[in-house]
């Protein structure tokens, strides 16, 4: 689900009346540092859920499964978007490897995106058992988690398959761009334009809705509920208490994962249902770069998050560097 690389008037084009230069060098330091943070960050929560029991609960799988999921954007969306940036709106490669990347750093981005939606939906879900249902058994429980982690990759692969299939490398013989061709693949069965609108009602509107009405309810439920006892008084507050850290860091992932990706899904619906003989003005374009931007900082937000909110993944993560050391 990402604009094309080609040598029609867009964003860049739009850049290049500021200073071009001075756009390029700071775009590319801003992804070397998405690109190192995001790579580090996603790993050791990665690493930290696989090497300390006590986080081994479905909350953290889900949470670990998101940030495998997010190492993909380091790995293929910002080498793809220092090509663009660099190629002035096209590719510098061409050949296989050219269109691999074509194919492959679309189709990576958005079924990390994918991947991470469904993975917030069980965590909300998780969370609304621990706090709803406290005294049932868990809705998600541990041993069906590799199940669920399981479908939410299968899920995101083959709803996100037709991206494979659609975007071609495009070679001339000054430059090289990927294209999408919908039209070539599925002809008349059905527009690009439409997918993408199921698309996001699929696997944001309607999973943020969800969200919010989940969360509000735990949010009221913890606000409301009276306690049993005085004798259970005790137990009561401590697991009242754990449920509230966790929720603090859910909502936030949460939050951020709004903030980040739903003016980017909006504004690509937008691009989607233009009317092409109206093309936008170069406010519009500099927003779309600025959208861009925020849905690639999420993977890097996202692990900071977990170890501002959690204190046993800093736990963790000063025990895997102090272990680090003495091995070495």
């Amino acid at each position: 689900m990402n604009s094309t690389a080609n040598g029609s008037s867009g964003p860049w084009s739009c850049l290049d009346q500021l200073d071009s230069t001075a756009s390029k060098i700071g775009a590319t330091v801003i992804l070397c540092l998405i690109f190192i943070v995001s790579l580090v960050a996603n790993s050791l929560i990665v690493i930290i859920v696989y090497k300390t029991p006590n986080l081994r609960k479905p909350i953290n799988f889900f949470i670990a499964n998101m940030a495998s999921s997010d190492l993909l954007h380091p790995i293929f969306l910002v080498p793809w978007n220092l090509l663009v940036l660099h190629g002035t709106n096209s590719l510098v490669i061409g050949g296989q490897l050219g269109q691999a990347l074509c194919k492959l750093a679309p189709f990576f981005t958005i079924v990390s995106y994918t991947v991470s939606i469904q993975n917030l939906v069980l965590i909300a879900v998780d969370r609304f058992g621990a706090v709803v249902f406290p005294l049932r058994s868990p809705l998600i429980r541990s041993k069906l988690c590799p199940f669920f982690i399981l479908a939410t990759w299968i899920v995101a692969v083959t709803v996100n398959s037709p991206d494979l299939f659609t975007f071609e490398l495009v070679e001339s013989p000054e430059e090289f761009w990927c294209d999408m061709e919908w039209e070539k693949v599925f002809r008349e069965s059905s527009s690009y334009a439409s997918f993408v609108l199921a698309y996001y009602s699929l696997f944001t509107y309607i999973p943020v809705l969800l969200l919010v009405t989940l969360y509000s309810i735990i949010v009221i439920k913890l606000k409301t509920q009276a306690h049993p006892g005085e004798q259970s008084a005790y137990s009561q507050q401590q697991r009242d208490r754990r449920n509230r850290n966790v929720l603090q860091m859910s909502i936030a992932i949460v939050t951020v994962f709004v903030l980040c990706w739903l003016p980017y899904s909006i504004n690509f619906l937008i691009l989607q249902y233009q009317n092409r003989s109206s093309p936008f003005s170069c406010s519009f374009w500099i927003y779309d770069v600025v959208t861009v931007f925020m849905a690639n900082m999420y993977c890097v937000i996202n692990p900071i998050i977990c170890f501002m909110f959690s204190s046993n993944y800093r736990k963790a993560l000063k025990r895997l560097i102090k272990c680090s050391f003495v091995q070495a």
